[in-house]
């Protein structure tokens, strides 16, 4: 589990190709800090097991789902990339519950300044979609973020300067892909509200309604 506050920007020192996997090697420091093997490490908000590491320099494997479902197919060395080490129970939840597995990718299609903000406007696929609201939280490239509008296509969020100069996602531009997680407690309220037989509950409850009473 993980919070979507990136702890630093690592870079691509490797990456060696399997027939439908890849193993990663990533230059690194702070999240080594007490790292042991099989601890988990957030890359671009996917959720990778430490296999080996030496000072400043961590392997992992990916496995061909998380290949197919996300960008860290897109990597190449000398590719900068977001890091997170997972929550400590101690620790301050400073974004949002965040598991690390990502529900797909979507395309920047646009990047504005606004004062000091840049908004994004991600177009998204609708089984992502569905579990956005506007001012929840999404989870993109593993940055835990508000959402500022949703429609049928694509939502918008905005960085602050501190989040786009610590971020690999403030240097991403129109046609980049990024990774996608919602928020989990969406996933589990459609769950609950879903009969024994899969089908929906007919009580007019649902995650519209929750979200237009402050639920979600």
């Amino acid at each position: 589990m993980f919070t979507g506050i990136i702890e630093e920007i690592g870079t691509v020192a490797s990456i060696s190709r399997g027939q439908s996997s890849i193993q990663l090697g990533i230059a690194a420091e702070k999240v080594l800090v007490e790292t042991k093997i099989g601890d988990s490490i957030a890359v671009d908000g996917v959720c990778l097991t430490v296999t080996r590491f030496t000072t400043g320099h961590f392997t992992a494997d990916v496995m061909p789902e998380t290949m197919e479902k996300t960008t860290l197919k897109l990597l190449k060395p000398g590719s900068r990339v977001n890091l997170e080490r997972a929550l400590r129970l101690s620790d301050r939840l400073g974004g949002h519950l965040v598991q690390g597995h990502v529900d797909g990718t979507g395309t920047i299609i646009s990047k504005e300044q606004n004062d000091i903000a840049i908004v994004y406007k991600i177009k998204a696929p609708a089984a992502v979609l569905k579990y956005i609201v506007a001012k929840g939280s999404v989870a993109i490239d593993g940055i835990s973020l508000t959402v500022i509008e949703v429609t049928g296509e694509y939502f918008t969020v905005s960085l602050i300067p501190h989040t786009a100069h610590l971020t690999v996602l403030g240097e991403k531009n129109p046609g980049k892909q990024v990774n996608l997680e919602s928020d989990l407690i969406g996933r589990y309220v459609e769950k609950l509200m879903q009969t024994g037989d899969g089908s929906q509950d007919k009580s007019g409850l649902n995650i519209n309604f929750l979200a237009e009473h402050g639920f979600l």
